[in-house]
């Protein structure tokens, strides 16, 4: 792939302003915010780079481009315009999904038929074949409409990027990476000396403020499913990643612990620091949150169990009243805690500095932060 192209990363609502620092720090132009996506501009350096490391981004697609469909037959005409054939070869896969809000097109099914048939239509032109085995490398189509106007994508990353490679298990209830990595930029904390996580589950924000003290790329432990494409080019890739290995700050003095009142989730702590290649930089034990000391000059940072995932409403907020009690944040010991409980500082005892309004997979929460 040679040249200029438009990139879209969506992200988790919330994160945008996040997401938008890391994408101007890989050196994209033209980046523009927009609610739950950040778009940019470059060339293949920029796609590689964007997928190894953006951290809060959900996945990087190209966008071919945007037009109004109120009708299957826009729809259809807009798709048949795009040039697919720069991307897609006479062998390989072009499978379709996508959403639909608040647009006259609201049928999924349909609307992928349509862009189906659109697509076989301009490669059958392109190739002048018309039958596709569709046996090659995978080029997933992906469409949003919104408002009555289409968004038509190449999918370059295959499985969501916060799947890193390290979580291949988990606790019934954990923070989607991509969360976990906004969180922590907004606390700031990977320019701490250490993070604690009270109830650390499976590992996730430990692991996660490690990558970040010491500049780990996110994505070197797994691929892409754009590096498999016939226009991929191989040593940019090869490159990239190189460059990459080379920004990781090995002897960064950075300390991450992890305690959880239940000694399976310490051990699947510990098993998955392993498999990131960051053990060395993290500490877990059992702990009950009752004796919980805070440590000086770190960030706590955690995502406690409530009513809507592992306890009862009740239990939860006794939780919180005990957390309270426990973490004692102020300027050298800040806190910031996730959850969707609306009445969460009357239990913790202390209003929150600042709230952020983010979404836990489906779940609205806040983030509440206590540095002052």
């Amino acid at each position: 792939m040679t040249g200029k192209m438009k990139f879209a990363a969506p992200c988790i609502f919330g994160l945008e302003s996040v997401l938008a620092f890391e994408v101007r720090r890989t050196g994209a132009e033209n980046v523009n915010v927009s609610d739950g996506r950040v778009t940019f501009e470059g060339n293949e350096e920029i796609l590689a780079r964007a997928n190894l490391t953006l951290s809060t981004a959900e996945r990087v697609m190209i966008e071919l481009g945007s037009f109004r469909a109120e009708s299957f037959e826009e729809l259809f005409n807009g798709v048949r315009t795009l040039p697919l054939e720069e991307f897609i070869g006479r062998n390989d896969a072009f499978p379709v999904k996508g959403h639909s809000i608040n647009s006259k097109l609201h049928s999924i099914p349909d609307c992928q038929k349509i862009i189906k048939k659109a697509a076989v239509e301009r490669l059958r032109s392109s190739y002048g074949v018309e039958w596709f085995e569709e046996t090659g490398a995978i080029h997933q189509i992906s469409f949003n409409l919104i408002k009555d106007v289409a968004y038509i994508y190449l999918d370059t990353s295959g499985a969501g990027l916060h799947k890193r490679g390290y979580r291949r298990n988990s606790n019934d209830a954990p923070i989607k990476e991509t969360l976990a990595a906004g969180m922590i930029d907004l606390a700031r904390a990977g320019k701490a000396e250490a993070v604690v996580d009270p109830m650390c589950g499976s590992g996730t924000f430990v692991i996660e403020s490690v990558y970040k003290a010491m500049n780990v790329a996110v994505g070197l432990r797994r691929n892409f499913a754009v590096e498999k494409w016939a226009q991929s080019d191989t040593e940019v890739w090869r490159r990239e990643r190189s460059e990459a290995m080379a920004r990781i700050e090995k002897n960064k003095t950075f300390k991450a612990t992890g305690y959880d009142i239940d000694p399976a989730c310490i051990d699947l702590t510990i098993e998955n620091a392993k498999k990131a290649g960051v053990a060395s930089k993290i500490q877990a034990s059992e702990q009950d949150i009752r004796d919980f000391k805070p440590v000086k000059n770190s960030v706590t940072i955690c995502n406690p169990p409530y009513g809507e995932r592992l306890l009862d409403l009740k239990a939860a907020e006794e939780l919180y009243r005990i957390m309270g009690q426990r973490l004692h944040p102020d300027r050298e010991n800040p806190c910031f805690i996730i959850t969707p409980h609306g009445e969460f500082e009357k239990f913790f005892g202390k209003k929150a500095d600042k709230k952020r309004k983010l979404y836990n997979g489906m779940i609205k929460c806040d983030l509440y932060m206590y540095f002052r």
